[in-house]
């Protein structure tokens, strides 16, 4: 499972992909997680040269109609996408799907990323910030819109952290045991550990004696009591 991911703040991504189960999976390739600028795709009057070399991008304008703050430009989040595509277009047997992400999407749940692992080979996914991204983006790259909750977020890169960790779960390997995921197996709202008794102000915790006994069907049927 390859992810491109369309953001201008890509270091955003080290620390959460650099450590445990993603770095994991992208060290021993079965995912990868390419980051695209679409700063770079900035040309004419919102790319400008300064006397010393250095080279400023402009990605945002203001709103037609007015309106507060500024809307992220369509130009170079298109160009930014196709030049991901065409990368993709070399390879074979590839099935691309684009995200972009709002709080009007589809709302994004675990069916949707075991449909995703199993149907795409790539997922683009286009990080808005800002007020937001010009609709035209949507009208002619035909997004996916996705949601990951009722509210509103300063970006789409932490929505693109929750995809690719939610997604990748769903890849064989990724997990050291396939089924320790818990949507297959019965998952309890309560999960314990040693010890058996925690002593905490004076007073006992104990762990549930359903889960000392050994009886593994009185255990999963207290699971499936007490489940989420």
């Amino acid at each position: 499972m390859k992810f491109h991911v369309i953001t201008i703040f890509p270091e955003m991504f080290g620390s959460y992909l650099g450590e445990s189960i993603l770095a994991r999976a992208i060290k021993e390739k079965k995912i990868k997680v390419d980051f695209i600028n679409p700063r770079m795709y900035v040309s004419g009057k919102y790319k400008k040269v300064w006397p010393d070399g250095n080279v400023s991008r402009t990605v945002d304008e203001r709103p037609y109609g007015g309106g507060p703050g500024m809307v992220m430009m369509a130009e170079p989040i298109i160009k930014a996408v196709e030049s991901v595509m065409k990368k993709i277009a070399k390879a074979k047997n590839t099935k691309t799907l684009i995200v972009n992400f709002s709080p009007a999407g589809e709302k994004f749940t675990t069916g949707n990323a075991k449909t995703f692992s199993k149907k795409y080979t790539d997922i683009i996914m286009i990080c808005g910030r800002y007020e937001g991204i010009d609709a035209r983006v949507d009208k002619i790259l035909k997004t996916k819109l996705i949601s990951i909750g009722d509210y509103v977020l300063t970006g789409g890169e932490i929505p693109a952290m929750v995809l690719i960790d939610s997604i990748s779960r769903q890849v064989p390997g990724v997990l050291g045991n396939f089924d320790s995921r818990e949507e297959e197996r019965i998952s309890s709202s309560e999960i314990y550990t040693r010890p058996e008794i925690l002593k905490y102000k004076n007073k006992n915790y104990k762990v549930p004696p359903v889960l000392l006994g050994g009886d593994h069907k009185k255990i999963e049927e207290w699971k499936a009591s007490t489940k989420k």
